[in-house]
């Protein structure tokens, strides 16, 4: 009998596939483009429109519990078989090639202890020993899943665990250390030679991608043991990544001046340290940043896997992927995702590309479905409060696609088009084939009409 992920398990997968790599370089991030005022106000604005999404989730989780699987099924239920499948696919490709940066990530980090001037062993995670170590890591972490999730989910509640130790190590350190003379100098932002509200906006684009993953007890929601834990684990989850990241960039501004904090190397937190606590700050920020980028990628996992399972289970993708192993693993998916992890990290390798475009426009992907869990609320609603946060979160779900860049949406469209193959493909694998309706048609003509543009802007 399959064992069910209680509310510390669900809450330790949001909060891992969220607290990554990011959180370590945010000091600078955040520096180089805003003003503590700047920050207040972005944060603010962040805060709240994230807020709406996550009780969005969780109100959906209970007006409609029936709906295992989330953002997937919430798009297929409110908008027909292609919208959810669209947002399936897009879902799962994100997943993959933020996951293939996770492992590039940890052996760029390694690289602090093990490269140096004249040795460079794991480099840039780009080397051929650190795409060896990560293709081990891969299969390691996939092997591991496959043991059952709930093995997985309790490996993962204990790396959330150690990630939060260095964390809460420096938010500590830099509250001691915090000056509010330093704090307050060019408050404003006058140095920048920008705006405040345009600083605001600059803030968005950083604080855009540091809360994806939000949605990830709502994505394994059917493994839950109860399902009003879910969006509780949401909810939670979202609430303690804002309070670290609030805590992380203002503090920060408090020990180091603005201008000197924007000229940091990343990962910034690093530089930090060493001031705090001496030349033991870099190895404790390393260490963690390791840890972190491990549990992050192993939420990931588990998600990017899930994924596959429940659009099969639906009939949107290939009936192959609903199997599952005697451990209720998603298998069949669990293979497929990790194959694909594994020709990109060769790709990567043999053409030596710079593929943060790609995790760009990927990452589009992913918003997409957001915004429509509020149009899906909106939609389902039926008490005024519901209503106003369907509201909220459509407005939100708005304003990431616009401060992500429309022209990076208009290019997720290349990889929207290979997708439509494999739903055209899944109709036939299921006994019911059922023909495609006359919108599903003009909505599969639409998208490759616009793939050609963006295919041409995207070679340019």
């Amino acid at each position: 009998m399959e064992k069910k992920l209680g509310l510390s398990a669900l809450t330790a997968l949001v909060l891992s596939s969220m607290l990554g790599a990011g959180v370590f370089s945010l000091p600078q991030n955040m520096a180089q483009v805003a003003s503590p005022a700047a920050l207040l106000i972005g944060w603010a604005i962040t805060g709240i429109g994230i807020l709406f999404l996550a009780v969005a989730m969780l109100v959906l989780t209970r007006i409609r519990p029936d709906l295992d699987g989330g953002i997937f099924t919430y798009a297929r239920e409110g908008f027909g078989e292609l919208v959810g499948f669209c947002s399936a696919w897009g879902y799962w490709l994100c997943a993959v090639i933020a996951n293939v940066s996770y492992l590039v990530i940890v052996f760029s980090a390694l690289s602090f202890f093990t490269d140096t001037p004249e040795l460079r062993l794991f480099g840039d995670g780009n080397t051929w020993q650190s795409i060896v170590g990560a293709s081990v890591l891969l299969w390691v972490v996939h092997f591991l899943v496959l043991r059952g999730v709930q093995t997985a989910a309790s490996i993962n509640l204990a790396a959330t665990l150690a990630k939060l130790v260095p964390l809460g190590l420096f938010i500590v350190l830099a509250a001691i250390a915090f000056n509010s003379d330093v704090f307050t100098l060019d408050f404003r932002g006058i140095d920048l030679g920008v705006p405040v509200w345009e600083q605001v906006k600059n803030t968005m684009l950083i604080t855009l991608w540091v809360f994806i993953g939000v949605e990830g007890a709502v994505v394994v929601s059917a493994r839950a043991r109860n399902k009003k834990d879910v969006g509780r684990a949401t909810l939670l989850a979202v609430i303690s990544a804002l309070c670290v990241y609030l805590l992380v960039t203002l503090l920060s501004m408090g020990v180091v001046a603005r201008p000197e904090l924007a000229e940091m190397r990343n990962p910034s937190m690093a530089g930090l340290m060493v001031r705090m606590m001496g030349s033991w700050g870099e190895i404790v920020i390393a260490a963690g940043l390791i840890i972190s980028v491990c549990g992050a990628y192993l939420s990931w996992t588990i998600m990017a896997a899930e994924v596959p399972l429940l659009a099969a289970t639906h009939k949107a993708f290939p009936r192959v992927f609903a199997r599952q192993n005697a451990n209720n693993a998603p298998s069949a998916s669990l293979w497929l995702t990790n194959l694909s992890v594994q020709a990109s990290l060769v790709l990567i390798w043999l053409t030596g590309s710079d593929y943060n475009t790609l995790l760009t426009i990927a990452s589009e992907m992913i918003l997409v479905p957001y915004f429509l869990v509020g149009a899906f609320l909106l939609k389902v609603a039926r008490r005024p409060l519901h209503k106003v946060i369907g509201v909220g979160a459509c407005i939100y779900g708005l304003w990431l696609l616009y401060a992500s860049g429309p022209m990076h949406l208009l290019l997720s469209v290349v990889l929207y088009a290979p997708g439509l193959m494999v739903f055209i493909y899944a109709r036939r694998t299921h006994e019911d084939n059922v023909l495609l309706k006359r919108r599903e048609l003009a909505l599969i003509g639409l998208l490759l009409v616009a793939a050609i543009p963006a295919t041409w802007m995207l070679v340019r």
